[in-house]
């Protein structure tokens, strides 16, 4: 249950925004076809997996989902306390038209670590990025393709997106940051 911040997403929103990406994949795209989607752990991948089974609700073509964890890529690993997870992309990327997925788009620094290990793992024809919030205060060149909500934050402002598949509840908060 949400108890710290405001609430400036609830669960309706959250659907609403991620029905109107699927939509904008699926056109930007032309369909579905060599399409795969790749969910950065943690809160990526439950985004990624609702992507993909709109697509095929919308499409009636099963889009192949991925699940990265991307510990070991990251700048800080060293000072960092997460824990990596398995990696679980069941399909070659080798040619396929990846949208990479995950849920606050900040500084661009996961998704330099995740642009790393999927090119590790071979030459996508592209990658495009679809993140549920972007709340700005880039430090690399880094934009998303699809965007859910625009959310202006001072950078001493956190963004927490609760997902009910690990979360049991679905909504966006921010609240300030105790530094």
């Amino acid at each position: 249950m949400v108890t710290d911040g405001a609430i400036v997403m609830d669960a309706d929103e959250i659907r609403r925004a991620i029905t109107r990406i699927a939509h904008e994949i699926i056109e930007r795209n032309k369909g579905p076809e060599n399409l795969a989607i790749i969910g950065i752990q943690k809160r990526g991948v439950p985004i990624a997996q609702r992507l993909g089974q709109l697509i095929e609700q919308i499409e009636g073509v099963s889009v192949p989902v991925g699940s990265l964890n991307i510990a070991l890529y990251r700048d800080d690993f060293a000072t960092r306390q997460a824990p990596v997870g398995k990696t679980e992309i069941p399909f070659n990327v080798k040619d396929k038209r990846v949208v990479l997925v995950d849920e606050v788009l900040f500084t661009g620094r996961t998704i330099r670590s995740a642009l790393d290990a999927i090119m590790d793992m071979g030459r996508p024809a592209y990658i495009q990025l679809a993140v549920l919030i972007d709340r700005g205060h880039r430090e690399l060149p880094v934009r998303a393709d699809y965007v859910g909500r625009n959310l202006p934050t001072a950078r001493k402002e956190s963004v927490e997106v609760h997902l009910r598949e690990i979360d049991g509840e679905d909504a966006v908060v921010i609240s300030k940051s105790g530094d």
